[in-house]
């Protein structure tokens, strides 16, 4: 695997914050997507007391979300958890699990933010940017923007603002559940993503692709 950006992780939070400003510039936030038949879950664990990272892949066929291959890459975690540059804690490990595939992904779901985030590039991004693959974010949980509340119905979503900046979309993958935090990454529009994360969607909250992810992070 071939990496679109380099850069160094051994970074101070001030120069880490430094460097997700000049990296956003180089975004691609419309659809430069081929033909899609491989989608990817990305997600991240920890182990002994978060002293361990472990990064998992779990890429699933395209529409038949039939799982293909799984990876795990375990690695010792060297950046302090620190809200907004989780990408800088994680994503070591993450390129560490993409290696080991024997075909990389079309598409990348991550669990985490793209643009929704403070500096607009939150882990979708910055993954996507490194290895420059289509990328969106996945989020439980909102970390930063004001929206209003989707209607309780499947497919049904709002967008995620900041003042009169669209930054993402509040998607309800099924009636009575919590809404997910749906942004672009990399080479995709918001459109685009919320589309694919719904066909990723089955009778669950999460697409499967995030579901499989998180199994063999949490292990």
């Amino acid at each position: 695997m071939k990496l679109h950006v380099l850069h160094p992780w051994n970074l101070s939070s001030t120069e880490a914050i430094a460097l997700q400003r000049e990296l956003r510039t180089q975004l691609i936030l419309d659809d430069r997507l081929g033909l899609v038949q491989r989608v990817a879950g990305v997600d991240v664990g920890f182990e002994a007391g978060g002293t361990v990272t472990r990064a998992a892949v779990a890429v699933l066929g395209y529409p038949g979300l039939e799982l293909l291959e799984t990876a795990i890459a375990r690695r010792p975690t060297t950046f302090p958890y620190i809200p907004g540059l989780l990408s800088f804690r994680e994503l070591p490990a993450v390129l560490e699990a993409l290696e080991q595939l024997s075909e990389l992904p079309d598409l990348l779901l991550c669990d985490g933010q793209g643009i929704a985030h403070p500096r607009r590039f939150g882990i979708a991004s910055h993954l996507g940017l490194l290895v420059d693959i289509p990328s969106i974010g996945v989020a439980k949980t909102r970390l930063c923007g004001m929206h209003e509340e989707p209607l309780n119905q499947r497919g049904a979503w709002t967008p995620l603002r900041v003042e009169d900046e669209v930054i993402g979309a509040v998607l309800r993958t099924r009636p009575g559940v919590k809404p997910l935090y749906i942004s672009p990454g990399h080479r995709i529009s918001l459109a685009t993503a919320i589309q694919y994360v719904m066909a990723c969607c089955t009778r669950y909250r999460l697409p499967e692709t995030t579901r499989h992810a998180h199994r063999l992070a949490s292990g």
